[in-house]
């Protein structure tokens, strides 16, 4: 009897809006991409057809993403779980900068 082998390949894709009220700008993307390279797995973030490096910090503030702009993040790698936990937790309390 022969011993079988699957890869079964996961990807977190999450949808979630910028509700702080400067947008993703320059404070707010670095601490996404610091945030981000805590980890190991790959990020891409899309704002409409615009995909970029979730780590790189030229990328993510090219996005121009303004309060209620809605990003969708793809995220592979051994530790996406946690990742969109902490990137997930980063916007929803407005990166820290109370509104």
């Amino acid at each position: 009897m022969a011993n079988s082998w699957y890869i079964v390949c996961a990807m977190i894709k999450t949808k979630i809006t910028i509700i702080n009220k400067l947008g993703l700008h320059a404070r707010a993307s670095a601490k996404f991409v610091s945030t981000a390279a805590r980890f190991q797995s790959h990020i891409d973030v899309t704002k409409d057809s615009q995909t970029v490096n979730g780590k790189s910090i030229m990328g993510v503030m090219m996005l121009a993403a303004n309060k209620g702009s809605e990003l969708t993040l793809e995220i592979d790698g051994p530790d996406e779980l946690a990742m969109n936990e902490a990137l997930v937790q980063l916007i929803n309390n407005y990166f820290g900068e109370g509104e």
